[in-house]
């Protein structure tokens, strides 16, 4: 083994990790760049788009500044939409007409920028949520131009920009006091619904997180079912007014249904049943015909049936009955609406085995507990019009109908 000393270096060289330098950031020098590929190319969009797609900008670092750019004409300063130093164009968004005509061209030109470089999608929802925070800054054709390409960019769904992204950001409480959301999602909706149906508005408004929310638009003073039929009634979208109305009904029915269902099934006192009811049928204005479905279908879904054999549930059904008759009679007021009621009856018995047959055994008691009139039960076993399981329950029927003719003879 040799003696002599290993070499040893004379020096360390300290190597500096590339991720650590980063180079200064220059988004003014950007905007420049794409400002000059407007002003060369005359606002033309088609050859803007090509003359930036063969650019070797960083899109990547300056997207929120390439959209500015889009949008404003030029770069703004932070926090605000007053414009930066440096150049500008006059062909951006906010410069045009408020047209769909004027702005479509924009959309579709961001749509072909987005679906070569996807990554941007991020940056144009930044941008698209400082304006529309901004709504305040704007005058009204400003907003109406934000409001229409936003429609627009949903009409041509716009690659992967999600609906939370326009309206959750709207929600400022100063905005929506000031009555500037709502005035921009009119605008919105309106513009939408030229090129798209309102299945389709309300799919988008569903992923927005506003779909039962529409109140949350308005100024909290006006915050009632009354103010969205209103204001959006003058606005032309009755279409939407009348799903709003359609969706405040099927809430109001819920309530009443839930509240219902505890009180039966706690066997509460017949009278706080019917004020409830009545307190709802009146705050909601329910049709009576709903009023004595829903009626009908909490007192029989309240019954615990055995499913042992048929008298068993023969008695819970007529004992249920007699329980709440007083119940049913209070808003079983007019022959139509006890024929409601033996259509409901009906239906139930057809579409549940177990009851197929206590049919004639129910509408007897209904009679019994004076719910149903003579006339009703002749009339619906004449004439009615419910065909479900009609020609069973008519032959099961016959006995009583034939015993309630030899009374009236005898009478």
């Amino acid at each position: 083994m040799s003696s002599k000393e290993r070499p040893t270096l004379g020096g360390t060289r300290i190597k500096t990790r590339k991720r650590n330098i980063t180079a200064p950031l220059d988004p003014a020098a950007f905007a420049d760049v794409v400002v000059q590929i407007y002003l060369d190319n005359t606002g033309d969009l088609e050859l803007v788009a090509k003359s930036i797609e063969s650019s070797d900008l960083n899109f990547s670092r300056y997207g929120d500044t390439f959209f500015e750019v889009i949008f404003t004409g030029g770069r703004t300063q932070p926090g605000t939409i007053k414009p930066d130093e440096g150049e500008r164009h006059p062909y951006s968004i906010l410069d045009c007409e408020p047209k769909r005509e004027a702005i479509l061209p924009s959309v579709i030109y961001i749509q072909k920028i987005l679906r070569r470089k996807p990554f941007l999608i991020k940056n144009l929802e930044n941008v698209i949520q400082r304006l529309l925070q901004s709504l305040e800054l704007f005058e009204e054709d400003g907003r109406q131009k934000l409001a229409i390409f936003t429609a627009l960019a949903f009409s041509q769904k716009l690659s992967g920009l999600p609906p939370e992204t326009v309206f959750q950001p709207l929600l400022k409480d100063n905005l929506v006091a000031k009555g500037l959301v709502l005035l921009f999602v009119t605008d919105f909706f309106k513009e939408y619904l030229i090129d798209n149906s309102l299945d389709d508005l309300i799919s988008i408004l569903k992923r927005g997180k506003m779909e039962d929310n529409l109140l949350d638009f308005f100024p909290s003073s006006k915050r009632t079912a009354e103010a969205i039929s209103e204001h959006f009634s003058k606005a032309g979208l009755v279409s939407l007014v009348e799903y709003n109305e359609k969706k405040l009904f099927e809430v109001k029915l819920k309530e009443m249904k839930s509240t219902l269902t505890t009180q039966i099934a706690e066997e509460s006192e017949i009278s706080d049943v019917i004020e409830n009811v009545k307190q709802h049928v009146k705050d909601a204005k329910l049709p009576d015909v709903e009023v004595v479905r829903i009626l009908w279908d909490v007192i029989m879904d309240a019954v615990q049936w055995s499913g042992k054999n048929q008298q068993q549930n023969a008695n819970l059904a007529l004992r249920q009955v007699k329980t709440w008759a007083s119940l049913l009679n209070v808003f079983c007021t007019t022959g139509k609406l006890e024929l409601e009621l033996i259509y409901k009856v009906q239906t139930q018995c057809y579409e549940d085995a177990k009851l197929m047959k206590l049919f004639p055994d129910i509408v007897r008691s209904l009679y019994d507990q004076d719910v149903l009139a003579e006339d009703t039960v002749l009339h619906w076993f004449q004439k009615g019009s419910n065909s479900k399981g009609r020609q069973t329950f008519v032959k099961s029927l016959e006995p009583f109908v034939k015993w309630l003719e030899e009374a009236e003879e005898e009478d």
